[in-house]
């Protein structure tokens, strides 16, 4: 099933970067305040460059097994049906043709790869546009780390209602792996938890808001260097 990616009308040119308060998992704020990079979160937008990396993660996604058979790979007689004149019809052959019920399909589909190359520095381009995105639409929030001593969706759930981010599709990225959050998130139809080594383009374009543990902007900041 497609999903309408979340895209903004009208690009809007680079901004500088931008501060945001930490909050804690009580929708309090903690009192820190964290200064984005604007390298990463307030560059000008490539449409074009996220239009080719969420093309590109489709195109991934597609198994290309589909196939249908063609004329010569039907099993049918191929006996003549009618004689070729006199009949006052159209001229007829074999069963296997196109034109007839259980016969052959033209120009079908085959199994192929849909896969294809984009430089690293063109997806890099992509991430980096799609967060200057959501910091342009005040998009991103920033929660302190925390750590949920076993799976509880109800208590995920009302995390996510003290962050205000629990109306709309909702990016969660973690700065590493926690089975805790991630089972209490995996019920939860418009939540989406990744770790900061899995962020990619469609993920954040697909998302209406954004969660990001403190720490990530970090991450994100030195693997640009």
């Amino acid at each position: 099933m497609l999903l309408r990616l979340f895209v903004p009308t009208k690009a809007k040119t680079a901004s500088p970067a931008c501060s945001l308060s930490v909050y804690k998992i009580d929708g309090t704020e903690s009192g820190k305040k964290v200064t984005l990079d604007a390298e990463i979160f307030g560059i000008e937008p490539n449409n074009h460059a996220i239009y080719l990396d969420v093309k590109q993660y489709l195109a991934n996604q597609r198994q290309g097994t589909h196939k249908t058979k063609e004329k010569w790979e039907v099993a049918r007689s191929t006996k003549k049906i009618i004689r070729q004149k006199g009949s006052g019809g159209a001229r007829h052959g074999s069963t296997k043709s196109p034109t007839m019920v259980g016969g052959g399909r033209a120009f079908g589909p085959q199994p192929r790869d849909y896969r294809f190359k984009l430089n690293k520095k063109l997806k890099q381009l992509a991430r980096f546009s799609a967060l200057s995105y959501k910091a342009q639409e005040n998009a991103i929030t920033l929660v302190e780390p925390f750590a949920m001593e076993a799976p509880k969706t109800k208590e995920f759930i009302k995390i996510l209602e003290n962050l205000k981010a629990n109306s709309r599709r909702t990016l969660f990225v973690l700065p590493e792996n926690s089975d805790n959050i991630y089972i209490s998130s995996r019920n939860l139809q418009n939540v989406n938890v990744i770790t900061v080594d899995e962020i990619n383009t469609y993920a954040i374009m697909n998302a209406y808001h954004m969660v990001m543990v403190d720490g990530v902007q970090d991450i994100l900041a030195e693997r640009r260097k």
